[in-house]
């Protein structure tokens, strides 16, 4: 008899499928991808709009960003017990790398020149890409996997985006962090409401 375990079931430990979660389980990550996904579409939208953003304010918002997303994935690591261990594990390690990471953005605000923005663009590239793996491998194999996906995609891709071009100048940092903050956040809002949708009105409609 064959002793190896089926394709892809070491991720699934890791990912989030509504239909194994129980109903305060769902209500709980409904919430926090709400909560992060608004505090990246706001953040994204006053960095577009503000007339006096300076690439201080670009590092005080992904702190901000960074930090609320870092306690979001704590809280539901720490708290909502219908996850996996291993589901929980992984929002506390993450949770704690982002908040670290947040942190430290808004602490090192105040530097000036080009050292503030090379340290801003390796805080943007590597936060947004552990947000997008979070997010891909939480997606598992469930039928709302698809915004799971997509926002993981477009976390990594944009991450990597701000990494891989060294010449970037203070003005075109602004504009693209705004926007990839922006179409981040409208991605995780979408996420939030699709995510567990038919599982919670199954079970509203049994009771």
């Amino acid at each position: 008899m064959s002793s190896q375990q089926p394709t892809g079931i070491i991720f699934d430990e890791f990912a989030l499928d509504p239909a194994k979660l129980a109903k305060s389980a769902i209500k709980g990550l409904r919430f926090a991808f709400g909560i992060s996904g608004a505090v990246a579409l706001i953040l994204g939208v006053l960095l577009l709009f503000w007339p006096t953003k300076t690439l201080a304010v670009v590092a005080v918002f992904l702190g901000l960003n960074f930090l609320i997303t870092g306690a979001v994935k704590l809280a539901l690591g720490i708290f909502t017990h219908g996850l996996s261990a291993g589901m929980r594990i992984l929002d506390i390690l993450f949770g704690l790398i982002l908040a670290v990471a947040g942190i430290v953005a808004i602490k090192n605000s105040a530097a000036t020149g080009e050292f503030l923005l090379i340290f801003t663009v390796i805080i943007i590239g590597i936060g947004w890409i552990i947000e997008g793996i979070l997010a891909v491998v939480e997606s598992g194999t469930s039928t709302s996997r698809t915004w799971a996906v997509l926002f993981g995609g477009l976390s990594i891709v944009a991450g990597i985006v701000v990494l891989v071009v060294p010449t970037w100048t203070a003005a075109w940092l602004l504009l693209i962090t705004g926007v990839s903050l922006v179409i981040l956040g409208l991605a995780g809002i979408v996420r939030a409401v699709t995510f567990g949708r038919g599982i919670l009105a199954g079970l509203s409609a049994g009771t």
